[in-house]
């Protein structure tokens, strides 16, 4: 049986003396507004994440593939060390939500403070196509999924799809890395803090 406190202590505090919620909540929890402004404050590190579209005749080998799909994203982790897994947070119903869910092959570049163009092109909202969007930016191929890994990021990573969990509106998709490089050694990374790109000092 669990522990319960004695009837007694239901009387120390009179009724009419109960301390109201406070107002800045609601009955199911934090506002939007709310929760957004305190995640605002933890510092997170930049990725694209990155994806080709499987070919467009599954059954022809030699069939051309779809095109090459890029998000910017800050919910990204790393989750175990053996075997390796990362973890990437996305919108539920994305373009590369729906992409992920039938391609298990996807690429992380993590940015440097240099890139923020090109985590601010792949945020857009009402965006131009994502071949325009992969137009005028380095990157090479990775080996393992064919997805792009941009040229001067501080680190890639490939990754195949081991887990989808479902987690309110958004999906964590959780990785096998296959591959890591350090591309390049130069700068910091890429922030965002309090609505902001960010760099180190």
């Amino acid at each position: 049986m669990p522990n319960t406190p004695p009837a007694a202590s239901a009387t120390l505090s009179p009724p009419s003396a109960a301390v109201p919620p406070p107002a800045s909540r609601h009955a199911v929890g934090v506002s939007n507004d709310e929760f957004r402004a305190a995640l605002s404050r933890l510092a997170a590190g930049v990725v694209l994440v990155t994806a080709q579209e499987a070919s467009l005749d599954p059954d022809d080998p030699q069939a051309p593939v779809g095109e090459d799909v890029g998000m910017t994203a800050t919910a990204f982790m790393s989750v175990s060390l053996d075997p390796p897994l990362v973890l990437v947070s996305l919108r539920e119903g994305s373009r590369m939500d729906d992409l992920l869910d039938e391609q298990p092959l996807w690429a992380v570049s993590v940015l440097s403070e240099s890139q923020r163009h090109i985590a601010g092109r792949f945020a857009m909202k009402g965006r131009i196509s994502d071949r325009l969007l992969f137009e005028d930016i380095p990157y090479v191929r990775g080996e393992a999924t064919g997805a792009p890994l941009v040229g001067g990021a501080l680190a890639t990573l490939e990754c195949r799809t081991e887990q989808r969990v479902e987690a309110g509106d958004h999906v964590l998709v959780i990785g096998r890395v296959l591959t890591a490089s350090l591309p390049s050694a130069d700068g910091g990374p890429l922030l965002y803090f309090r609505g902001r790109y960010r760099q180190v000092g």
